[in-house]
């Protein structure tokens, strides 16, 4: 590389987001970038012109490491909408000059669908324009529902600390025994994909029965089917683990949280804001059968629990920050680096570039035919889907008993 690189981070973080910045940072300079810069908070924090030097505070081969076990946005992130390039050209005119006032000739954007909007407008500006800026996509999204790519960093951590809670829940359930049952349901984020969710059915092993049922966003839901199927299995049981995704709907496309309250907060790009559906089915199962409920939401820690983290996927998620670098070296630009599946055993994965138009505002979803028939549990295809994505430990830098995380830059905290 002759020139400068800029990185920045978008949407909602990932256990393993900053181990793709670190592939990053630590490629481009390999490559020859003379600086790295990080956008503070993503596109929106660039428009402001705020970035940072990430040599100032990556410095050491201990930082690098660091990094890449600390969860959240180093950087910060942001969920900000670009216009269309019709709408609105001042706002493209603005980040180019800014690109060209740090003679940046890679721009490598971390993020899910939304972000891969922006590297989708940003890259069709450059060509209109002649701009050399290259604009590639570095996949991130615990959601796992990027099309094209295998699965997604990020994922598999998430999936290791949800099938591990689901499991220490189960155990915990049957602790005490209550006259008339315990039903707890636990939700999962995911949106409108199930792969979360489905990743619960991690906990069933020979030492565990795994959750009663598994409900993903993919299959409208019944709410008196889901009443009558909770009542069959506390004939036979005085604990039911009900795994549930934040997502999911009737028939007629309400979502099941909408029941219990309003959805008073929707993003820019349209997304309403899913929580209490576990509490809505607490409450409609306790006074349906009378007995006692939890609604447990993992929520953030989902997202965050880095001492939890998948190596496999720490690993995949380094790689793929230092493929996008790679890309945008030889010269590929409106592209996203995507993970392609070779072999299950052994477990091995690859990556290669994918155009970022076929990916950008698409869903991947779980298949049907790894739901059963009536949509109440994934099939022995889904976990053998991801198991692999869960393997190994990354062992965090321990202080005083607690991990050691890199220190976020001044400027953030500030802001």
């Amino acid at each position: 590389m002759e020139r400068n690189v800029i990185v920045g981070q978008s949407g909602g973080p990932t256990a393993a987001i900053n181990s793709s910045l670190a592939g990053v940072y630590r490629t481009a300079k390999d490559r020859g970038a003379k600086k790295v810069y990080g956008m503070l908070h993503g596109v929106q924090g660039l428009l402001e012109e705020k970035y940072i030097d990430l040599s100032d505070h990556i410095k050491t081969e201990l930082d690098v490491e660091l990094l890449k076990r600390t969860p959240a946005a180093f950087l910060g992130s942001c969920r900000y909408k670009l216009p269309e390039i019709h709408e609105d050209r001042d706002v493209y005119d603005r980040i180019l000059a800014i690109l060209d006032k740090l003679d940046i000739e890679a721009f490598i954007y971390i993020g899910g669908n939304d972000s891969m909007d922006t590297i989708k407008k940003l890259s069709d500006y450059a060509i209109i324009t002649g701009h050399p800026t290259r604009f590639i996509g570095c996949p991130k999204t615990i959601d796992n529902d990027l099309a094209l790519t295998d699965h997604t960093p990020g994922y598999g951590s998430a999936a290791k600390y949800i099938g591990t809670s689901m499991k220490e829940i189960i155990r915990d359930s049957f602790c005490l025994e209550y006259s008339k049952g315990l039903v707890s349901i636990v939700e999962v984020m995911g949106r409108n994909a199930g792969w979360l969710t489905g990743a619960t059915a991690l906990a069933k092993g020979e030492d565990c029965e795994g959750p009663d049922l598994i409900y993903l966003p993919e299959i409208p839901f019944d709410l008196q089917k889901f009443g009558e199927k909770v009542k069959k299995i506390l004939e036979t049981k005085t604990s039911v683990v009900v795994a549930v995704s934040e997502g999911i709907h009737l028939e007629d496309g309400r979502y099941v949280c909408e029941l219990g309250s309003s959805i008073d907060f929707v993003d820019a790009f349209g997304h309403k804001q899913l929580s209490g559906t576990a509490a809505y089915l607490a409450s409609y199962i306790a006074g349906e059968v009378g007995c006692k409920t939890r609604a447990i939401e993992f929520s953030t820690l989902q997202r965050s629990a880095s001492h939890s983290a998948s190596r496999v996927d720490i690993l995949e998620a380094y790689q793929v920050g230092g493929a996008a670098v790679k890309a945008a070296d030889e010269g590929d630009s409106g592209k996203m680096v995507v993970l392609q599946r070779l072999s299950d055993d052994p477990y091995q994965c690859g990556t290669e570039v994918k155009d970022v138009h076929k990916i950008a505002n698409d869903e991947k979803l779980v298949p049907r035919e790894w739901v059963n028939k009536d949509g109440s549990y994934v099939t022995n295809e889904f976990v053998s889907y991801v198991r692999p994505l869960i393997q190994g430990d990354v062992s965090p830098v321990m202080v005083d008993g607690i991990p050691r995380h890199l220190y976020t830059p001044r400027e953030l905290s500030q802001r």
